[in-house]
């Protein structure tokens, strides 16, 4: 039996989900789990990068506790953020989080070099304040570019960790704002108008291609030494390769962002598209992800912190359910993006101080579901194709609640599963790196007989 390992990182927590075949279903267990957060330094937030490396070994550890050695591993994490190194390969620190503000200043600077409308109809990417190109070029009029050798986005980065390979991987390059659509490599008229190192962006490779084995301290530490590889290395792009998608069918990844879209053979960068700000990232198979992102469990994960976890996400949804007053509110608002209080910034949003916690909760869920429909009705308008139906994937499938407000609202079919999309996602292009399936349909067909996918009723 070949087992494979998963490790899937997200903005609040990462697993480590080992994945087999078993006459053709796929069986999954999940072997370690740990929280992720934001920390606070000097006023900026950032990322602990030590320990996630560190929880990425811890991971690997229980699986030879275990008994269950994997064959090959890869690693999917969240987007746009990205890891600095010199040219002796020492991290620049600090790694900062996307939701930082530090870009404020950096984006009137970096259009006046190369315009958004230039910028999307090479790439493709929606403009949202925290894209890389943004970020970097922060570090750009900070100094910290010079200095640097070596540009790894996260999972690249943690890849790199256990093997000691730098190599850039398509869909998460993809979020950057810098991969050119057309050929699918760094942009390099973007990169020189931007005053960028060239030499700092290095190959990029799609998933499914062997990153290395672990490095020989690393083997020595574990016991055993496994491939890595790149699974779409953005956690969005596998969760889209787990969708089990009909013809003209849309997806939501359902996480701390919800996002919203349809897999499309070509980019989409017409203005229409810039307009409402959808973006076209790169999937598995060179496919794109025509897309909406839009603040999704964030809200009520940021709702429950506030609440000191005294409340469950069930005991919210039960109270939201409950509650037959609610308002809508814009959920991309920047006053949402990083609250100290996400109950307080809500209610100054609506200018309703006197809101109960259900009131916000039922606003939180119909804002959603709102949001949900005018994405896919503008996906129907940009494409000319009416979406078939709509397929809910990762941890907010399991908000019966909000799945139904969904159906409610888009009055189309709505399927509810996988729930570890990203993780099934990231096992499949691993199956079909070890030849155990031949492509993605006949993976996709496997997704559909091994997990339990519902149909959502109103």
């Amino acid at each position: 039996m070949k087992y494979h390992l998963a490790v899937d990182i997200g903005a609040s927590g990462g697993r480590h989900i080992m994945g087999w075949l078993c006459d053709g279903v796929i069986k999954t267990k999940e072997i370690y789990r740990f929280e992720n957060s934001l920390n606070d330094e000097n006023g900026n937030l950032v990322w602990d990068t030590e320990r996630l490396v560190s929880e990425v070994i811890n991971g690997l550890r229980v699986c030879k506790e275990k008994n269950m050695i994997p064959e090959t591993v890869a690693i999917d994490t969240w987007g746009v953020d990205y890891v600095l190194l010199d040219e002796n390969q020492k991290e620049l620190l600090p790694v900062f989080c996307y939701r930082d503000a530090r870009t404020e200043a950096a984006i009137p600077e970096t259009e006046k070099t190369v315009p958004f409308e230039k910028l999307y109809s090479k790439t493709g990417i929606q403009k949202q304040n925290f894209n890389t190109v943004y970020q970097l070029y922060c570090d750009k009029m900070s100094g910290k570019l010079e200095k640097a050798s070596f540009f790894l986005l996260m999972p690249e980065y943690l890849s790199y960790k256990l093997t000691g390979v730098p190599l850039n991987e398509y869909t998460i390059c993809s979020t950057t704002a810098m991969v050119s659509h057309e050929t699918k490599e760094w942009d390099k008229e973007i990169i020189d108008e931007l005053g960028f190192k060239k030499d700092l962006f290095g190959k990029i490779v799609p998933p499914g291609t062997l990153v290395g084995s672990f490095k020989k301290e690393l083997e020595e530490e574990l016991g055993f030494s496994s491939a890595v590889v790149f699974c779409p290395a953005h956690d969005t792009a596998s969760a889209v390769a787990a969708c089990p998608l009909e013809k003209d069918a849309a997806y939501i990844s359902s996480g701390t962002w919800s996002i919203i879209g349809i897999e499309s053979q070509t980019a989409i960068t017409c203005d229409e598209a810039r307009r409402v700000n959808f973006a076209s990232e790169g999937g598995i198979d060179y496919r794109f992800r025509f897309l909406k992102n839009y603040m999704g469990m964030w809200l009520l994960q940021s709702i429950r912190r506030d609440l000191k976890r005294s409340l469950t996400y069930d005991e919210m949804m039960v109270l939201a359910k409950s509650c037959k007053s609610f308002e809508y509110i814009d959920v991309n608002a920047p006053q949402l993006v990083a609250p100290e209080n996400m109950i307080e910034a809500i209610k100054g949003l609506l200018k309703r101080p006197d809101m109960t916690l259900s009131e916000v909760l039922s606003s939180v869920y119909h804002s959603l579901a709102k949001s949900y429909d005018y994405a896919i009705r503008e996906i129907e308008r940009l494409t000319g194709k009416t979406v078939s139906a709509i397929h809910i994937v990762g941890g907010g499938s399991r908000d019966s609640y909000l799945n139904a407000l969904t159906a409610q609202y888009t009055k189309k079919p709505v399927y509810a599963g996988p729930t570890e999309a990203t993780a099934t996602g990231n096992l499949l292009s691993q199956f079909i790196f070890s030849g155990e399936f031949r492509d993605l349909e006949e993976a996709r067909k496997a997704v559909s007989i091994s997990f339990n996918i519902k149909k959502v009723e109103e």
